[in-house]
């Protein structure tokens, strides 16, 4: 598939040179697979369906993060028929889940009061959230597949999210903990393994509640606004996120 990152398809080569990416260049991922490799609890056997469906949800992730929405770019999906649902919520299309801010918010959507929300998917850009995210997990936020429950074309897996929070996040000073998210999700494909509809089950405030047992930081200068996203930085090592 063209990728000369060993978990992920469509990062590189010849059939990326047109692709355009959200910050400008294509995403380093080393250091949240050194994160991975140091940390998994499972490892699938080459060619296992296993290891297809978690190099499926890692290619996923990497595309929903880091290309812009256009249809010619997403490889991984068949963005036509693709719809993305969380919690058992109502499917969204991929024009309605860029409405929502994309990336973290489209994940973190919730129905909490707004005074209630330490991070806010309402007030958050795709870019403020992934900075902010990047920023608390600077080696990453890792992701393994504990368990594949059944095949294409409705594949039901039970997945592991982690990282070390080494850096401040929406004002709150670093733990330096493991900050861990399990959860299922359902990823539907067609005949040829593109991704026609998403749904993900888990609970938000496992990964909230960890970010903000910190203190609160004295300085503004750490919390991240949709305003301060402007001119995000493009270093890729600073969107290593799973």
């Amino acid at each position: 598939m063209g990728s000369k990152d060993k978990y992920r398809s469509y990062l590189d080569g010849e059939e990326e040179r047109n692709t355009k990416w959200r910050f400008g260049a294509p995403p380093n991922y080393d250091l949240v697979n050194k994160l991975f490799e140091q940390g998994r609890t499972k490892i699938w056997p080459p060619g296992s369906l296993e290891e297809r469906v978690q190099n499926l949800v890692k290619t996923w992730e990497m595309e929903m993060f880091h290309k812009t929405v256009c249809f010619d770019h997403l490889k991984s999906v068949n963005p036509k028929n693709y719809t993305f649902s969380l919690n058992g919520r109502k499917p969204v299309t991929l024009e309605e889940k860029l409405r929502l801010g994309g990336g973290y918010n489209a994940l973190l959507q919730t129905s909490l009061p707004e005074e209630l929300r330490c991070h806010n998917p309402a007030v958050e850009t795709a870019d403020s959230s992934h900075k902010a995210f990047t920023t608390a997990f600077p080696r990453g936020f890792a992701l393994e597949v504990l368990q594949v429950y059944s095949g294409p074309p409705v594949i039901v897996y039970k997945f592991r999210h982690w990282g070390y929070m080494e850096g401040p996040f929406q004002g709150h000073a670093p733990t330096g903990e493991l900050v861990e998210l399990f959860g299922m999700a359902v990823f539907e494909v067609d005949e040829n393994w593109k991704v026609v509809k998403v749904e993900f089950f888990y609970d938000r405030g496992e990964l909230l509640g960890a970010l903000v047992k910190g203190p609160k930081l004295e300085s503004s200068s750490s919390s991240f606004s949709p305003k301060s996203s402007e001119g995000a930085p493009s270093c890729p090592y600073l969107k290593n996120t799973g």
